[in-house]
């Protein structure tokens, strides 16, 4: 009975996550419990499982008498996401790129070139974020680091909506697929220092990248 109820509320988790992902939900808009469980056509409980769970991944605020609401997106909360991302996935890449076998480095060309059609569709939806966290769970996966692992997962989720925004308006559509290739190539030669400094470089532009889009967008909501 309990791992129906977990799978429920892992459901209803990841229904509304993909709401506040996609924009379907916007930042600052409530997040009732009861209107959810009536669209989601479950009970409250699984609901406010679900908005705790998603409050821990940074998407879901509780304030006391106003409830669950959707965060804001903050320029000055990315700096310590993506740097911490940065340090965390290049550690991972260390210790695991000697160990990546062919069919790994065949399995993650394979990842890339889905992920590469996807972005030439114009598929910038859970699809596209889908495949970039499995390209580089692929690099990482030879790295016996599970406590590691879990962070990265963690701070991956907390930066999702800002990994769509950077492939939707800030360039990441143009820039990502040909610096996911060199990351690729230095992966199957081995070159773990490179390989690392590329990837924490990768993470960083995309940083500044979302950073200045956020700032120009909160200079214009002012105005």
């Amino acid at each position: 009975m309990a791992i129906e109820h977990k799978t429920r509320t892992q459901l209803v988790a990841e229904a509304i996550r993909e709401k506040i992902l996609s924009g379907e939900i916007k930042a600052g808009d409530p997040l009732r419990q009861a209107a959810l469980a009536t669209e989601l056509n479950v009970s409250r409980i699984p609901v406010r499982e679900a908005l705790l769970q998603l409050e821990a991944e940074g998407l879901v605020n509780f304030e006391a008498h106003k409830g669950a609401t959707a965060t804001q997106l903050s320029a000055s909360q990315i700096d310590e996401i993506f740097d911490l991302r940065a340090l965390l996935e290049a550690e991972l890449l260390k210790h695991s790129i000697n160990s990546l076998t062919d069919q790994d480095l065949i399995d993650a060309e394979l990842i890339l070139t889905e992920l590469e059609s996807a972005m030439e569709a114009g598929d910038t939806h859970l699809a596209t974020g889908d495949l970039n966290s499995q390209f580089h769970a692929k690099l990482y996966c030879r790295a016996s680091r599970p406590q590691t692992r879990e962070l990265v997962d963690m701070y991956s989720k907390n930066s999702e909506r800002y990994v769509r925004m950077h492939i939707l308006l800030a360039g990441g559509l143009t820039t990502a697929p040909e610096e996911h290739r060199t990351l690729l190539e230095l992966c199957r030669a081995k070159d773990s220092k490179k390989a690392c400094e590329f990837l924490k470089n990768h993470i960083v532009k995309a940083k500044n990248d979302i950073k200045k889009l956020l700032i120009k967008l909160e200079g214009e909501k002012s105005n």
